[in-house]
């Protein structure tokens, strides 16, 4: 019998066998069909090349797994890092398998019988052993050819040798001449590490291919980030793995497929873990202990080393991040002559890399991790003070690597210096991550003196808002309030700052208000931090809050603005109040927008002025100035990412995303949303809103059970922890799904839901997405004295009010009236103007929408012309913008009406490629629906699904529909 193949990889260098657990591989579609293209064909020869780890034995398994490969009878053999104890081992390990019953004898000639001394255990089928030739060069050359013999004798036959950087040099020689010559249907293919093979070539000399013959590299490189992500989740079994997370883990492991494992077999948590992101997942990435093989095989590689080259080679790893020669000869305590020749023997063996910008470091954060953790305390310590010396004479000063290397090296004093530095440096720079992470480094030291903690704990409130990173410094300023040496005068500025980053964070609203109210009595000493506590109490999205109350407080800011008059403060007020005020639809807002500075003098006045230009986008979105908020949004990320303000451009996206959303650009626009959410997952205004975003794709392309999914996580459940015109905007997208799948009963209810809400929070002009979808699902319940008082409240509450969207959405509303009266004429001209006004915002899709009610109602008299060209026209602009339920509905509408017959040039032909309605239905039978869910989804029969279905997996050459879900 053939040998058995192995799931293994060699790890860094030691030869230890590892299970390779991941279930699928990922990234490298292109290299297995390069290698099923060319190993499935007689005489083929492959070399796959990479480093170690990075995946060859996977691959190579996934190709024998290959229903191509399975006339091939494979014949396997792995290279040892200790040399055979006879030559061409290898090869002759793998012809040891062999069933004697696969050899046709008749093809064997006398010269088989060298073989006997080599494979006795198929003396019984090979020839008479021949004489002894005398000459040891003859010798071998009949070994070769009966070698060749041997498997020419097999048949179609595949011959993997493994390792070859560990093989003898016998081996190498039977290997070159079998490539040279190959068997008529024989295939080849090795695989090696370049970097472990003298010279780097494979067999010893340069490979030259048979005259006819069919021979390909494939070069194996590192996962990218993505790849990376993909294989957590695959290894975990995780669908939510965050994009920080995956970049940290990229960072961490170089992408080597096999460390990327280790490292995750590793976490504790690892469920928790991949949901970081930031410096959450560095955090919890930095934490993890070096798995014991890497940790094993590092030790083996520095064994292997002088006593020179493992000094320079832990001076690197004390530095920890790629330094130029001359750093890390100066920290080894080296002299600069033996440094280099040191340094070169630590590249030569692979334990040191050199760098693009010719500094030097390790392949992986975990094999610099593994040499450090090999230095016994003091010697740690030494190398610290050295690395703090020599860089303490660099211009400018890398001051977070001296802060770190004085911490570690035990000087306290000068630790404190530099790290506080640091901070103020990154503050100013607008690095808010670097800055509040060496303030809480400070902070966390428990025999730091109630001055210095009063004077760090305030630099923190000043800088913690304006970046990402949420949870970490959430619970350092949650442990500042409870610490007895924080005076009362930092006490309010501390909370504020606590409850500023609550009101961010998912069920953290309510909490973060709390905060907010109590540090107002807290400042009474710092006027200008309470009136900012004053404004985000202002700001009217945030919960159940009636609008009352928030009234209250922005009358308070703008009389501080007033007293205040130009200048940073007023900018950092006027960024929450002008906004508030046109988010309630106050027509005066516009001129309080004037008083925003157009150009200012320092960072933090650009920051507030960058905010202020994103909340004013935010809020136009929602009123329905959708240009402006476009506008808006530019200026406001151009301001942001000026002066260091991440969380401003974080908001500013998601804006983005909704109102793009709104007005129409919706090309790609879901996957950029989950990008978004993934990078963000931790921010409850950004999330929210684009959960929103991709629950309303969903719901226009009839995804249902997706739709809901996203709809869930705009806070819909809970609208006093969430962003209260999202709330709004979600439980209409709910009415729309339930009403599309004919749930009157649960539309109804999410009408009752959100109008509940919206009446408690005053703020009609918010009713815009809802109204028009209660009305109806109010009149189809029967509840239509309900539905005339809605269209009331919604007239009286937007009455002396500028929100462009709810006087369209109130049109669309009395239109909606006038059908359920019998007046159908009035009923088309009130549709017509709100989708003349819904244009004009312009929201496409919601003016789309409003023409197609408006032609149900000139169907009912029966289709002409006009109206079969206008529902053709619909049909085509709900295509053209992803809305496939929509489209399939206006198609719907003209075959009722006896309209849709071909016409005489007939439809175009798609041949071998999906045509829009294949490309709707394959789209959603990879979502799991099943066909009677895709018909009802696409007014379509059941038995026109049936017909789609295996005209989809006939074009894709798939069997099932499991292979499309997975296609």
């Amino acid at each position: 019998m053939t040998r058995s193949i192995q799931r293994r990889e060699s790890a860094t260098g030691t030869g230890t066998t590892v299970r390779t657990s991941s279930p699928v591989l990922v990234g490298r579609s292109a290299e297995l069909r390069t290698l099923v293209s060319v190993a499935s064909r007689p005489g083929a020869v492959v070399f796959v090349e990479g480093e170690a780890g990075v995946g060859k034995t996977r691959l190579v398994t996934e190709l024998l797994e290959r229903p191509e490969m399975a006339a091939q009878r494979v014949l396997l053999g792995h290279c040892q890092p200790l040399r055979e104890p006879f030559p061409y081992g290898v090869v002759l390990d793998a012809l040891r398998g062999l069933d004697a019953r696969h050899i046709a004898l008749s093809a064997l000639s006398p010269v088989a019988g060298a073989l006997h001394p080599y494979l006795p255990e198929l003396a019984c089928v090979l020839p008479e052993r021949p004489e002894p030739l005398g000459d040891s060069r003859a010798e071998r050359h009949r070994l070769f050819r009966a070698v060749r013999e041997l498997l020419d004798a097999l048949g179609p036959a595949l011959l993997v040798i493994e390792d070859l950087h560990w093989a003898d040099d016998g081996s190498r020689q039977l290997l070159r001449f079998l490539m040279s010559k190959p068997p008529a249907r024989l295939s080849q293919l090795v695989t090696y590490r370049r970097e472990d093979i003298p010279g780097g070539i494979a067999l010893g000399t340069a490979y030259r291919p048979a005259p006819g013959g069919v021979s390909a590299t494939v070069d194996l490189q590192p996962l990218d980030a993505d790849d990376v992500r993909t294989l957590t989740s695959a290894i975990l079994g995780i669908h939510l793995v965050s994009a920080g997370f995956a970049a940290r883990l990229h960072e961490r492991t170089a992408g080597i497929p096999f460390v990327v494992e280790e490292t995750l077999r590793a976490l504790r948590n690892p469920e928790g873990a991949v949901r970081a992101s930031g410096s959450a997942a560095r955090r919890l990435l930095d934490n993890v202990e070096v798995p014991a093989l890497l940790r094993e095989a590092m030790l083996e590689r520095l064994a292997g080393l002088s006593v020179p080259a493992r000094r320079v080679t832990q001076a690197a790893s004390v530095l920890s991040v790629p330094a130029p020669a001359e750093l890390i000869t100066t920290v080894s305590g080296l002299t600069p002559e033996r440094g280099r020749a040191a340094l070169a023997q630590a590249l030569h063996a692979n334990v040191l890399l050199e760098r693009a910008d010719c500094s030097y470091g390790f392949r992986h954060a975990l094999a610099q991790q593994a040499v450090y953790r090999t230095l016994p305390g003091p010697d740690r310590e030494r190398l610290h003070l050295r690395a703090a010396e020599a860089l303490s004479l660099r211009d400018p000063l890398p001051l977070v690597q001296l802060a770190e290397h004085c911490r570690k090296g035990g000087a306290r004093k000068d630790w404190m210096r530099y790290a506080e530095s640091a901070a103020d440096t990154a503050a100013v720079a607008g690095d808010a991550g670097t800055a509040t992470a060496c303030l809480r480094s400070l902070l966390d030291s428990p025999d730091m003196a109630p001055s210095d903690v009063d004077r760090l704990a305030g630099k923190l409130s000043g800088v913690a808002f304006n970046g990402l990173a949420q949870y970490e410094v959430t619970a350092a300023l949650e442990r500042l309030l409870t610490d007895p040496r924080l005076s009362a005068a930092v006490r309010g500025e501390v909370r504020l700052s606590l409850g500023l980053l609550l009101i961010r964070q998912a069920g953290g609203l309510a909490a973060g208000r709390f905060e907010i109210a109590q540090a107002i009595d807290e400042l009474q000493h710092r006027p200008e931090l309470r009136a900012k506590a004053m404004s985000v109490l202002a700001q009217p999205y945030i919960g159940s809050t009636p609008v009352a109350e928030h009234l209250r407080w922005l009358d308070e800011v703008d009389r501080v603005v007033d007293q205040t008059g130009s200048g940073p403060t007023s900018t950092s007020l006027l960024a929450n109040s002008v906004a508030s005020r046109l988010l309630l639809g106050d027509p005066a807002a516009w001129r309080s927008a004037e008083r925003l500075p157009a150009r200012v003098a320092t960072a933090e006045e650009q920051r507030f002025l960058a905010r202020a230009h994103c909340n004013v986008a935010d809020s136009c979105s929602w009123i329905g100035y959708h240009r402006s908020a476009n506008d808006y949004i530019r200026s406001g990320i151009r301001l942001a990412a000026d002066c260091g303000a991440p969380f401003v451009v974080s908001t500013a996206r998601a804006t983005q995303a909704h109102v793009d959303w709104l007005t129409g650009s919706w090309d790609g626009l879901g996957e950029r949303a989950q990008r978004l959410i993934d990078e963000y997952h931790d921010l409850l205004p950004v999330t929210g809103e684009l959960s929103l975003v991709l629950g309303s794709l969903a719901v226009a392309a009839g995804e249902w059970d997706r739709a809901a999914g996203h709809l869930e996580h705009t806070g819909i459940d809970d609208p006093e922890n969430a962003i209260t015109p999202v709330v709004i905007a979600a439980h209409a997208e709910m009415i729309r799904l339930q009403l599309a799948k004919g749930n009157l009963p649960d539309a109804s209810d999410q009408a009752d839901r959100g109008l509940r809400l919206l009446r408690r929070k005053g703020v009609w002009v918010w009713a815009g997405p809802l109204a028009p979808c209660a009305v109806e699902a109010l009149f189809r319940s029967g509840r239509v004295s309900e539905a005339r008082a809605l269209v009331e409240e919604l007239e009286s509450g937007i009455t002396g009010h500028d929100a462009p969207v709810a006087d369209a959405a109130l049109l669309l509303c009395q239109g909606l009236l006038m059908a359920e009266d019998g007046r159908p004429d009035r009923a088309a001209e009130l549709m017509g103007e709100a989708a003349e006004a819904y244009g004009e915002l312009p929201a496409p899709y919601l003016a789309a929408l409003a023409t197609e009610r408006r032609m149900r109602l000139l169907v009912e008299r029966g289709l002409d012309d006009g109206t079969e060209a206008t529902l053709a026209r619909l049909a085509a602009t709900f295509d053209t913008l992803g809305a496939a339920r929509d489209a399939a509905r206006c198609r719907h509408l003209l075959r009722a009406g006896g309209a849709g017959q071909p016409s005489r040039r007939g439809r175009r032909g798609y041949g071998d490629e999906l045509s829009p309605r294949e490309r709707d239905v394959a789209r959603l039978v990879a979502d799991g629906r099943t066909n009677r869910e895709i018909a009802d989804a696409l007014f379509l029969s059941r038995r026109t699904v049936e017909q789609h279905v295996a005209g989809i997996l006939r074009k894709l050459k798939l069997s099932s529909r499991t292979e499309l879900r997975t296609h």
